[in-house]
């Protein structure tokens, strides 16, 4: 629990409890909605008040000990493998994830810079065929979650689905044994092999995530650049669910393509514009 502190107001001594982590402050000021996705309410629920509630609930957890004034993605990677402490990896995952996703958020979104779009249309062939497997990758997640772009270290890109609270970070996943393909039965490591090897489209679970990719122990290396938030709290406010083909998940997340802050997601892949695109 947090410390309580005491303070004199006047003749009277009252109890307040610090909060550690708080909200941060969004790049852009949305307090009367996102344009085009939410609503001032929807923003309200998804944002504000959930948040707030995710970071109260991590203060209270971390009060007192080594991760107190650690950032979020820091303690979710601290305690993903240790199921004692599955609460605190929970809070501060999903704070996390809840922050990326209205991080690269826009008002009036920038057309996307070159470079990034020839390195996605390499991976994907093109830009429409992306926006369609997200749509159709988001849309079919059959309870909440994240959709994440993320880029390997060979510039490759995918999506990647995290379940619940799952952390898409490579310090936050299970490890797995390594197998030896030179000593295992050639079919069953095979097999294992085809298992742990990448996939355009994984799923991983709350609490840590596990490991798709057949390398070093630790997890996959890979570094999130974009994702939409699909929990319910985020659409059902604005678009409910979606019965007789009216709204849903379908449509928020037509929706979100278009407020995408591409300049946010190029600096999350490190991709270097040219002079002109930043005129």
């Amino acid at each position: 629990m947090l410390r309580p502190r005491l303070f004199r107001i006047g003749n009277s001594l009252r109890t307040f409890r610090r909060s550690v982590h708080s909200v941060p402050t969004l790049m852009h000021d949305f307090r009367e909605g996102v344009p085009g996705l939410l609503s001032p309410a929807g923003f309200d629920m998804a944002w504000t008040q959930y948040q707030s509630l995710m970071l109260e609930k991590l203060s209270n957890l971390t009060a007192g000990g080594e991760y107190e004034f650690k950032t979020t993605k820091d303690i979710a990677i601290k305690y993903a493998r240790d199921p004692n402490s599955a609460p605190i990896f929970n809070y501060a995952s999903m704070a996390h994830n809840n922050a990326f996703f209205f991080s690269t958020l826009s008002p009036e979104p920038k057309p996307m810079a070159p470079e990034l779009q020839k390195d996605l249309e390499d991976s994907f062939g093109s830009i429409e065929t992306l926006q369609r497997e997200f749509i159709v990758t988001a849309s079919s997640m059959f309870g909440p979650g994240f959709v994440w772009l993320v880029k390997s270290r060979d510039r490759k890109y995918s999506l990647l689905c995290t379940y619940l609270a799952g952390s898409p970070y490579p310090g936050a996943h299970y490890r797995r044994q390594p197998v030896d393909m030179n000593t295992e039965d050639k079919t069953v490591a095979e097999a294992i092999r085809r298992t742990n090897s990448w996939e355009p489209v994984n799923t991983v679970g709350s609490h840590g995530a596990q490991s798709q990719k057949k390398m070093a122990p630790g997890g996959i290396d890979l570094s999130p650049i974009l994702c939409i938030n699909m929990w319910e709290h985020v659409y059902l406010p604005d678009y409910g669910l979606g019965a007789g083909g009216v709204g849903g998940k379908k449509a928020f997340v037509e929706s979100w393509w278009h407020v995408i802050d591409w300049d946010v997601v190029r600096k999350n892949a490190e991709v270097r514009p040219q002079a002109s695109y930043l005129t």
